[in-house]
């Protein structure tokens, strides 16, 4: 995987609904979970963007702000997963259609 590759998470307040509509139907961001209304009327989303669809999203009546860097903090994740299958007996051999190859 390239690290020029980023996708940020970043949070979009609409002033209503039919300036969300409008944005939601013109750059069909990737939506994380669901839209909430705020006391003001305003409504909130998640977005799963890249830097220039997140830079994109902001317009009149639209804020867009970073809340994180998606792709650093999945990496930070990927590095706690252990490698190999602990629960499999020692001297294990692979099952499957792949390549069988003992480790020396």
């Amino acid at each position: 995987m390239s690290s020029e590759y980023t996708i940020l998470r970043v949070r979009v307040t609409a002033k209503d609904a039919d300036t969300l509509r409008a944005l939601l139907r013109d750059s069909r961001p990737d939506v994380g979970g669901r839209i909430r209304q705020n006391e003001d009327g305003s409504l909130t989303f998640d977005a799963y963007v890249s830097p220039e669809q997140g830079e994109a999203l902001t317009r009149e009546g639209v804020s867009a702000a970073v809340v994180e860097d998606a792709t650093a903090t999945g990496r930070a994740r990927q590095a706690e997963v252990g490698e190999g299958d602990r629960f499999a007996p020692d001297g294990a051999v692979p099952q499957g259609l792949a390549l069988k190859v003992r480790d020396s």
